[in-house]
């Protein structure tokens, strides 16, 4: 009897385990990536003149990680963030890249943004997304919107226009656009706070 009634609570248990799974799959509308650029031409787009590479790894201070979170309302909570860097023959920095993702409901979108070494933009692209969000996006994509930004700082205007009026597709196509935008500008902000005021460019 007692063997009887575990199995059944083992049982039981299986069940709900395997109903919440699938559940949360089908939730996050998961659907395969559509990559638009490889990370090797986003950063060799975006580090025209660079002669040398260099990655450098960084990780937050707590201090560093609360004024993100002051400035941007952005929880930056990865363990390090990665910057490509590109200089010139002379040691230079020309620009660095940083391949930022936000993980949605329709799963990630992942964005390279390309920074000189004032802190501004010098130009955005999205790397990687899904089936799902692509349509959504192709509207401002086809037009180029990330170029909006480029020579703005982390505290320029990142709210994004011309995504029509809001209702349907054209409301996706706006939210995720803002998503884009928003990751360009935290690209932008962890650039300045972990590097540029750490005078380790």
């Amino acid at each position: 009897m007692k063997k009887y009634k575990q199995f059944m609570l083992l049982t039981g248990f299986m069940l709900c385990f395997s109903f919440t799974v699938q559940t949360g799959i089908t939730l996050a509308h998961i659907t395969p990536p559509v990559v638009l650029i490889s990370d090797r031409d986003a950063v060799l787009s975006m580090t025209q003149g660079a002669k040398k590479f260099f990655v450098r790894e960084v990780r937050l201070k707590p201090e560093e990680r609360e004024a993100l979170r002051k400035e941007l309302g952005w929880q930056a909570d990865e363990e390090f963030y990665r910057f490509y860097l590109g200089r010139d023959d002379q040691g230079k920095i020309v620009a660095a890249v940083a391949f930022m993702t936000e993980f949605t409901i329709h799963g990630p979108v992942r964005v390279a943004v390309g920074l000189g070494p004032d802190g501004k933009v010098k130009g955005a692209k999205v790397v990687e997304l899904t089936e799902e969000t692509y349509p959504w996006l192709k509207p401002l994509l086809d037009q180029d919107f990330t170029q909006n930004y480029i020579g703005l700082d982390s505290h320029g205007n990142f709210t994004v226009v011309g995504a029509g009026q809001a209702g349907g597709q054209e409301n996706m196509t706006l939210f995720y656009g803002q998503i884009v935008a928003n990751l360009i500008q935290r690209a932008a902000a962890l650039f300045d706070i972990a590097v540029l005021k750490r005078g380790d460019i």
